[in-house]
């Protein structure tokens, strides 16, 4: 894969030295959480870069890889989302964006570097949630209808997320309401299986909004739906799927 450097943030990466795969590897950073470990010895590190008032989170990784048919040799699993970042793009999905990406073979090491943009100006679902019962209704159902358009999005593209979770969508405040985008591209791939797919991508966000209640259930079905017509259907299939999982060991 070709060395990618978006046209936007070429000038300032060249200006502060880092617009190369050696820069951004060596660079000394403090990592954002401890680095995932692979299995054969592999590990991948995540880290906060901030040039001139422009916030960047910088990926590293060296033999962690991850395999597939079309791949079974194996590959970064940053290639991966690179890829799924540029697909997001082209479909018109809102995601997160990259900066900059590169691999590398050195020294029997498969190294790779994603450089993404910081979603400073954006709050997660997750930090919502604490507070979320003193919210006014009128701004709950805001938010819940934004992560329901975005996941509508996202499945009328052909695509599912695989990690829908609260931590993963991000939202603004805009005057008419909210809009929200994903992060974490790194397991999404096409829908195979239609409604039982969608179901599948849902229901995690559903366990994990646990302030979330009925009217948010359904104000995020609405959305999500564009019609009330097949809302009830949705919810049964929605709450099947949900006792399926709280009955596993």
């Amino acid at each position: 894969m070709k060395d990618f450097i978006a046209s936007g943030d070429r000038a300032l990466l060249e200006r502060h030295g880092l617009a190369s795969f050696e820069a951004l590897w060596s660079l000394e950073l403090h990592a954002v959480d401890e680095p995932n470990k692979a299995p054969r010895g592999g590990w991948s590190t995540v880290y906060r870069l901030d040039l001139e008032g422009q916030g960047y989170y910088l990926k590293r990784q060296s033999n962690y890889l991850t395999h597939s048919l079309e791949r079974p040799w194996g590959e970064p699993t940053l290639a991966r989302e690179f890829r799924n970042i540029c697909r997001y793009q082209r479909l018109g999905i809102p995601a997160m964006s990259a900066a900059f990406y590169a691999e590398r073979r050195i020294a029997g090491e498969r190294r790779a570097v994603l450089l993404t943009h910081a979603l400073d100006a954006w709050r997660d679902l997750d930090s919502w949630l604490p507070e979320w019962r003193q919210l006014a209704a009128e701004q709950r159902q805001a938010i819940v209808s934004a992560c329901g358009l975005l996941a509508r999005r996202v499945h009328e593209k052909g695509q599912l997320h695989g990690c829908f979770y609260p931590k993963h969508i991000f939202l603004q405040p805009r005057e008419e309401g909210f809009v929200a985008q994903l992060i974490d591209l790194e397991k999404t791939r096409p829908l195979f299986l239609g409604e039982r797919d969608r179901v599948k991508d849902l229901e995690p966000l559903l366990r994990r909004t646990n302030p979330w209640n009925e009217a948010d259930h359904l104000g995020f079905l609405t959305a999500y739906l564009g019609s009330g017509q097949q809302v009830e259907h949705w919810s049964q299939r929605l709450a099947a799927r949900l006792k399926d999982k709280a009955q596993r060991p």
